[in-house]
């Protein structure tokens, strides 16, 4: 079976503005492309990707969609645009009018980045949420526990939108175990359009002496809260780059759902993916 990578980003700061990628992220800054993700898709049997946004701007998922149009690997697109404009239909159907348009499957904000916890209730978000339905696009949580009540909300208002939490809401592993997590979590779960990635966790433990048994404790609460089913295995690479290789973070997910049954790890590891984002490239319907 070929995997399914839901997580990974692509840049250049020669392009873009990363501001974030500063201090200890500093090793980050420099272009990562489709020419260095392969060899690792290639070594891992990775099949498919899903490419996420990383700046708050319609050109990089202009950019984005254009290079998933000449990347067998890149099936979906998880863009970004202006959820606060009223003008947020013009702005999808102009993405979708584009070179690879029919990539687009999702849209992401940083709502972590937000000085407002509720940022995503605001009644202009929550408007766009409805624009989101229409054109049948996924709708990814970059939030971290302190959102996680706003997101209850939302998915509780909406719930023909699919919502896919980045990273798990971003556990503070490094820090120890924190019950407001794991109950904002297991609330957010009881959702039935709610799915969850498991990546990212790498870096919210410590970088240089993480082990798989720090991430066992915070795998296990996302599979008792969302189930095989609604659980998807990302890279989130280059970001892991800081803490593990690809191939490590991969090992990782790998052992953490080893209890598993085949079928089970088969949906966490590709299924459950292209199941929710639904890209319109058929070369990976075996995957479903």
């Amino acid at each position: 079976m070929r995997l399914v990578d839901a997580h990974h980003h692509l840049w250049d700061p020669e392009v873009g503005q990363y501001p974030w990628i500063t201090g200890a992220f500093a090793p980050l800054r420099r272009r990562f492309d489709v020419e260095d993700l392969r060899p690792h898709l290639l070594a891992n049997n990775v099949g498919a990707t899903i490419v996420v946004q990383v700046r708050s701007d319609l050109a990089e998922t202009v950019e984005l969609l254009e290079l998933s149009s000449r990347t067998d690997e890149i099936v979906g697109v998880v863009g970004w645009a202006d959820l606060t404009s009223p003008d947020i239909a013009r702005q999808i159907d102009g993405l979708r009018a584009g070179i690879g348009g029919q990539n687009l499957v999702g849209l992401r904000h940083g709502a972590a980045d937000e000085p407002d916890p509720r940022w995503l209730v605001r009644d202009d978000v929550d408007a766009a949420m409805r624009i989101l339905a229409e054109h049948a696009l996924v709708f990814d949580l970059e939030i971290t526990q302190r959102e996680l009540s706003a997101a209850e909300t939302l998915a509780a208002r909406h719930p023909d939108v699919r919502f896919v939490v980045d990273h798990g809401a971003k556990p503070p592993i490094a820090r120890g175990w924190s019950q407001q997590w794991a109950d904002g979590i297991s609330a957010l779960a009881q959702h039935p359009n709610v799915w969850c990635k498991l990546s990212g966790l790498v870096t919210e433990a410590c970088w240089n002496t993480w082990a798989p048994s720090d991430l066992q404790p915070y795998a296990d609460h996302l599979l008792t809260a969302f189930g095989p089913s609604r659980l998807m295995f990302g890279s989130d690479w280059p970001v892991c780059e800081l803490a593990a290789p690809y191939g490590r973070v991969l090992a990782a997910a790998e052992i953490c759902i080893a209890g598993l049954t085949a079928d089970q790890r088969r949906m966490i590891l590709g299924a459950n993916a292209l199941n929710v984002y639904q890209p319109t490239n058929s070369d990976f319907e075996g995957h479903r």
